[in-house]
């Protein structure tokens, strides 16, 4: 049975690679491909148990609509979990017919900035609406949330690009450490929690890991006290020069030339530093990706 559920993975996103290929479609809509139809996105909601991502969007719109539709929604981790984990709805704020209805049913504006909102299949609200049309990070906390209450599983690799995104947009820190071997350095910072990128390169001679945490989740002190345990020493951030083989157990691995995030290609490096398989990081066309290489 497994193997006749991979088959249909593999046609799937065959399915949807060959879209992409001819998807013609305003430019605000991102890289999704969306439903138009309220009625049939609920009925694919009742026979596939996803929820619904509605995308509330004008088209053609000003700038903060273009700008999210060509940055947040054509991010590829982030469409592909759209699209293989929700069942996507566009519903356009400057037109009338069924795009009125629906505005009218959740009560939202025409001529608005993108809002989404994540709905089960009888059209009832899981989540707050999501309105911050600038946060990458609302947008996939939102998707985990939904997913959580719908009691279905919230994959790895969303978590890492929520977490990278969350990040990202409160607040980061670059601290620099000399270490031994820049490669094991690299792969211990990253898998320390809160760091949300690492670089092996050159300082003064020096080999050295560059790391970028969240202040929110760890701090100096912290990564200083796990630095120590290796005898790695902090100095300061002064010119740096990346090494030519960075990520290197990533670099020689069967993983190598995957298109990743910042903070997935650092703990799929981490764990295959240790020897140990990093495939639970990875989203289902990742890996379909790899086997095709």
């Amino acid at each position: 049975m497994a193997r006749y559920h991979f088959l249909f993975a593999f046609i799937l996103f065959s399915l949807f690679a060959f879209a992409k290929t001819s998807l013609n479609q305003p430019e605000e809509l991102g890289a999704v491909r969306w439903l138009r139809d309220y009625d049939q996105a609920l009925a694919a909601s009742k026979e596939t148990g996803k929820p619904v991502l509605i995308l509330f969007q004008e088209v053609p719109g000003c700038s903060n609509c273009t700008t999210y539709g060509n940055s947040i929604l054509s991010e590829p981790l982030l469409v592909e979990a759209i699209e293989d984990l929700f069942v996507p709805l566009a519903v356009f704020n400057n037109k009338g017919g069924k795009d009125a209805a629906v505005l009218k049913r959740y009560n939202e504006p025409a001529w608005n900035n993108p809002v989404v909102r994540i709905v089960d299949a009888t059209g009832k609200d899981l989540i707050d609406r999501l309105s911050n049309f600038r946060s990458a990070g609302q947008l996939s906390s939102g998707m985990l949330s939904a997913l959580r209450r719908s009691d279905l599983e919230a994959p790895k690799y969303l978590q890492l690009v929520n977490e990278e995104h969350l990040a990202k947009e409160q607040k980061t820190a670059v601290a620099t450490y000399q270490t031994a071997c820049f490669w094991t350095g690299e792969a211990y910072f990253g898998k320390q929690n809160g760091v949300i990128a690492t670089e092996a390169g050159w300082q003064n001679g020096h080999e050295v890991v560059r790391v970028r945490y969240s202040t929110e989740s760890t701090s100096e002190e912290v990564l200083a006290k796990v630095a120590n345990t290796r005898s790695y020493k902090q100095t300061e951030n002064g010119k740096f020069r990346l090494d030519r083989e960075p990520k290197y157990y990533l670099l020689k691995s069967k993983f190598s030339g995957i298109e990743m995030a910042e903070l997935q290609a650092s703990r799929v490096n981490a764990l295959l530093g240790e020897r140990k398989d990093p495939t639970q990081l990875l989203s289902p066309r990742q890996l379909v990706a790899m086997a095709s290489k």
